[in-house]
């Protein structure tokens, strides 16, 4: 049996002191694990946004690891002054390297859970990605996109970028565009387009529904349905009055014209 007081080879670590270490390791991880799920419990009674609230947490459970690691490394006989002086010196020469990057990161972090342009859960558009709004931790921003990719974003080029969200007000205008030919009766039509969006269970009397002319285009007149309606049945809608005008316009006889070009010959 190896004595707990020997030294490990070539170091002046005993195998009583890395027991100790592994220990507090082991404990200081369980243990951060519980104050976490604690403080975020009573973080969300406070009502905070959850945004915040995970934001919060993760900077919290941060602060935390780092006591463990200098309680472990204490507990191997090694100074912790020492430690955080060597640490200091390490961070001292990356902030010379571009550390800058780095705080730029936390505090547009800092920025997005205090000021909540985006909020979890929430469908936005940021630097070019569109997705749900997963988690916002203290150097990016995490997107889940419709087809379910996850994207991390920089908070900087969050911060930085224009964000268009698209959950966050109550009702939202749906738009679909529909062409109909140069020989078909718009009095015919329009009123049709009209019906299908009044009739839609899901679409709101105020504002009321309107079509819209939009172009006469090369060989089409392009119309627009617009209808308003919650923000939660947007796609519902959408997919519902596309569907719809195709078998209406087909039902009456309102000819929804293919693309088309005239090419005429000249014979020399």
């Amino acid at each position: 049996m190896i004595p707990l007081g020997q030294t490990i080879p070539y170091t002046e670590i005993t195998l009583m002191q890395l027991i100790m270490a592994i220990a507090v390791l082991v404990i200081g991880w369980l243990c951060t694990r519980i104050v976490i799920g604690v403080f975020k419990s009573e973080l969300a009674k406070t009502k905070l946004p959850e945004l915040i609230v995970e934001f919060l947490g993760r900077l919290f459970s941060v602060l935390l690891y780092v006591v463990v690691i200098l309680l472990a490394v204490r507990a191997l006989g090694i100074s912790v002054s020492s430690v955080v002086l060597g640490l200091s010196a390490v961070i001292g020469l990356v902030l010379g390297f571009g550390l800058q990057d780095t705080l730029t990161n936390i505090f547009a972090g800092i920025w997005l859970a205090a000021l909540r342009p985006i909020d979890k859960d929430e469908v936005v558009t940021t630097n070019g990605q569109t997705g749900i709004v997963s988690a916002v931790g203290m150097m990016a921003t995490e997107l889940r996109t419709l087809d379910n990719k996850l994207v991390i974003i920089p908070n900087k080029l969050v911060w930085g970028s224009p964000i268009v969200n698209f959950t966050r007000m109550p009702t939202r205008r749906v738009e679909v565009d529909v062409s109909v030919s140069y020989a078909t009766d718009l009095d015919k039509a329009i009123p049709i387009a009209l019906a299908l969006m009044k009739d839609h269970t899901l679409v709101l009397d105020d504002p009321a529904p309107m079509v819209a002319l939009l172009e006469l285009a090369d060989s089409a007149v392009n119309l627009q349905l617009r209808a308003w309606t919650k923000t939660a049945d947007w796609w519902t809608v959408t997919l519902d009055l596309r569907k719809g005008m195709l078998e209406a316009y087909r039902r009456e006889g309102v000819e929804i014209p293919f693309p088309q070009m005239d090419v005429h010959l000249k014979h020399g």
